[in-house]
C-alpha cells in the first residue's frame, strides 16, 4: 500500500479524492489547509502530497515549504484552477513534481502520482535533464557510471548516435562534479572552418592574423575551473589535432600569435556520432588523439535499444510541450505508444521529441491517437536508410549511382544536411562536399 496526503479546504473535494485514492487500495492522510497539513504530516510523514494551490491560511507552496523542511524527499503534486497556472508553474521552479489542472480526472491523477513515486532520488535530480529520462536497466547503469565518473577528474569519451543526447550526459557530469560552480563551454567542432575552429578553440592575440583587430579568448580558456565539451571531435581536422593533443595533455594553451602559455584547469568531455576507432584505421583520426580521449568511454544507446523508455519519454514531452491550460487534460491513446514502440527511432530521442511535437500540433482532443502520427513509418529500415533507391541501370556509373542517393535522400529529409548525413552514415562535412560536387543546390534546412 501507498500513503498520500490530501489537502484541500474544499470538503467535496477532499472527499472524492480521499475516497478515489482508498478504492484502489492508497493509505490516505487529509488535512483542510496548510497548518493542519504540517500538523497530520508531523505525526504522520507520507512520501507523496497532493495539494490545492490556493488555500485560507496558505498557499500550496507554503505546505511544500513546510513539509520539506520536515522531510526534504516528499513529493509533491499540485492542483490549481486555471488561472493560478503561473503560481504552480513557480512552484515547480521551487521543487514540486507536477501539477494539474481542475476539474482533475483521477486516472490521470494517479497515473501522475505513481510515475513520481517510481523515481529514486537519483532519478529527480537527472529527469531535470531534458532527454535523460529512462528506467531501462541499461539506461540507469549508464547514468550511475556517469554520475561515478563526474566524481573524477579524468576526460571522457562519449560515442553515441545522433540524438541520443551527447550533450546532455557532459552536461549531468558537469553537473553531478565538483566543478558544477564553475562554466560549461561547448564548441562544436564541425559548425567551423577549419581556420576559424583553431581561433576558436585557442583563442588570438591581436595582429595574429589579417582581421584580428583585438585579442580574443578561446574556448579552452573561457573554460577555465570548469567542463569543455568538444562536440563531434570526429570532425576535427587532422592538422589541428596535434595541437589539440598537445593542450589536452599538457594543460597549456597558446593564443594564435602569442609564446605565453596559458595554464589550464579544466575536464574536457569529448563527443561522437562515429567509432573514433574506425577513424584511426582510415587515417582519418591521430591514434595518440583517441587514446588520450578514451580515458573514460561512454556509450549513450539509440533509442531502439531502450523501448521500455519510450513511454516516459513521450509522457515527459507531452507534458514539457503542451499548453498550460489542457496540462493534466491530455494523454496518450495507447495504440499511439504501441506505435511508438514500434518505430526504430533512427533519429533517436530528437525524433521522439519532434513526434510528439507534431502529434500535439495536430491533436484535436484530450487523448492523442496513431493520426497524429500518420508520417511515421512504424516499421522503418534498420539503418534509416532513404526509402526512395536510386536507379540501378546496366552501365550505370558509381559517380552518378552516389549522386542519385545522396540527391534523393536530401528530398527525403527537406534538405536537411545534419540529418542526410546521418542517414547514410557520413561526416556532416563529407555530405557538404558531395553536395557542392554534385551541384545539387543550396541548402534548405538543417
Amino acid at each position: 500500500m501507498t500513503d498520500v496526503m490530501v489537502v484541500d479546504d474544499e470538503i467535496g473535494m477532499r472527499a472524492a479524492l480521499e475516497a478515489s485514492f482508498r478504492s484502489h487500495g492508497w493509505r490516505v492522510q487529509t488535512a483542510s489547509g496548510k497548518n493542519e497539513a504540517l500538523t497530520v504530516f508531523r505525526s504522520a510523514p507520507c512520501p507523496l502530497v497532493v495539494t490545492d494551490m490556493r488555500m485560507p491560511d496558505g498557499d500550496g507552496l507554503g505546505v511544500m515549504q513546510g513539509i520539506r523542511a520536515m522531510a526534504p524527499e516528499t513529493a509533491f503534486i499540485f492542483l490549481t484552477a486555471y488561472g493560478s497556472v503561473p503560481e504552480a508553474v513557480n512552484a515547480m521552479k521551487e521543487g514540486a513534481c507536477d501539477y494539474l489542472i481542475k476539474p482533475v480526472s483521477f486516472p490521470v491523477l494517479k497515473e501522475t502520482a505513481e510515475r513520481i513515486l517510481q523515481r529514486t532520488p537519483e532519478d529527480v535530480s537527472h529527469s531535470k535533464e531534458e532527454g535523460l529520462i529512462g528506467h531501462s536497466p541499461r539506461f540507469r547503469s549508464l547514468l550511475e557510471r556517469a554520475r561515478q565518473i563526474a566524481k573524477t577528474e579524468v576526460d571522457v569519451l562519449i560515442e553515441a548516435e545522433s540524438g541520443t543526447g551527447k550533450e546532455k550526459l557532459a552536461h549531468f557530469i558537469h553537473q553531478a562534479s565538483s566543478r558544477c560552480n564553475g562554466p560549461f563551454v561547448a564548441v562544436n567542432c564541425a559548425a567551423f572552418p577549419e581556420a576559424l575552429l583553431e581561433s576558436e578553440l585557442f583563442g588570438h592575440v591581436r595582429g595574429a592574423f589579417t582581421g584580428a583587430l583585438a585579442s580574443k579568448a578561446g574556448k579552452f580558456e573561457m573554460a577555465q575551473g570548469g567542463t569543455l565539451l568538444l562536440d563531434e571531435i570526429g570532425e576535427m581536422p587532422l592538422n589541428l589535432q596535434p595541437k589539440l593533443l598537445r593542450v589536452i595533455q599538457e594543460r597549456e594553451v597558446d593564443r594564435l600569435g602569442d609564446t605565453r602559455p596559458i595554464h589550464l584547469n579544466i575536464r574536457v568531455i569529448a563527443t561522437t556520432n562515429r567509432s573514433l576507432r574506425d577513424l584511426v584505421r582510415e587515417g582519418a583520426f591521430r591514434a595518440d588523439l583517441y587514446y588520450r580521449l578514451n580515458v573514460i568511454p561512454l556509450t549513450l544507446p539509440p533509442l531502439r535499444e531502450r523501448q521500455e523508455d519510450i513511454p516516459e519519454l513521450a509522457e515527459y514531452f507531452l507534458r514539457h510541450y503542451a499548453p498550460p491550460a489542457l496540462r493534466g487534460s491530455l494523454r496518450l491513446a495507447p495504440e499511439l505508444l504501441a506505435r511508438l514502440k514500434q518505430h526504430d527511432w533512427p533519429g533517436n530521442v530528437r525524433e521522439l521529441e519532434n513526434a510528439i511535437r507534431r502529434a500535439l500540433a495536430l491533436s484535436r482532443g484530450p487523448v492523442l491517437g496513431i493520426e497524429a502520427l500518420e508520417e511515421i513509418d512504424p516499421a522503418p529500415s534498420p539503418h534509416g536508410v532513404a526509402r526512395t533507391a536510386p536507379v540501378l541501370e546496366a552501365g550505370l556509373t558509381l559517380h552518378e549511382l552516389e549522386r542519385q542517393l545522396v540527391e534523393r535522400t536530401l528530398a527525403a529529409v527537406d534538405g536537411n544536411r545534419t540529418r542526410a548525413a546521418e542517414m547514410l552514415g557520413i561526416s556532416l562535412r563529407t555530405i557538404r562536399n558531395k553536395i557542392r560536387e554534385y551541384g545539387l543546390g543550396p541548402r534548405r534546412t538543417g
